[in-house]
């Protein structure tokens, strides 16, 4: 008694042969993970929407806020970084300084002060909306006192800022709408064979 007809021997070759594609196929993705991970050791998040750096006197100062749109008369976080080099090294300490102008006058001071490590996070509430010119000072660092001012550019929510993340979700959406009507059917066909 036979146990197997030739379309069966044939169905089965199929089946290990398209197996071991796809097992090859595996391997073969997992591997360029695998080494584009040893090969790309840093990875970083995207910088902030509302955030900037400047590279001055060997020093590199980033600033961002969260949100990264800060709402009018609602408190928010400014964020400061300071390196140094070109190797980026945090600082053990820094002292700092900032001025805040609105259409050209001066809103808001941060009186220096002297902060342990190299961030600083402190709330901040805005008060106009609109693009607002930050004056970051930098105190001491170096052997002569000088003191360091790094200029910035930092917005506030406005409606196109609505607009902006309306844009994007419909975007994204749309994207994956596409994508199901693309995919979706396909599958379903393999599950009905």
């Amino acid at each position: 008694m036979k146990i197997f007809q030739k379309n069966d021997l044939q169905y089965i070759y199929l089946i290990f042969r398209v197996f071991g594609m796809a097992q090859k196929r595996s391997i073969l993705i997992f591997s360029v993970l695998i080494f584009s991970s040893v090969l790309f050791s840093d990875a970083y998040a995207h910088s902030m929407f509302n955030s900037a750096e400047k590279f001055e006197s060997g020093f590199r100062v980033q600033v961002a806020t969260s949100p990264e749109f800060p709402q009018i008369d609602e408190p928010s976080q400014f964020r400061v970084r300071v390196t140094e080099g070109f190797d980026y090294e945090e600082v053990d300490r820094f002292t700092m300084g900032i001025r805040i102008f609105f259409n050209g006058q001066q809103v808001d001071t941060i009186p220096p002060i002297e902060i342990e490590g190299s961030h600083w996070d402190f709330d901040y509430v805005w008060r106009s909306q609109g693009n607002h010119i930050v004056l970051v000072d930098l105190y001491d660092m170096i052997e002569n006192q000088e003191i360091h001012t790094y200029t910035f550019n930092m917005g506030t929510q406005n409606p196109f800022g609505y607009i902006f993340f309306g844009a994007i979700i419909v975007g994204a959406l749309t994207l994956t709408v596409v994508v199901l009507y693309i995919y979706l059917p396909k599958s379903f066909k393999k599950s009905k064979d």
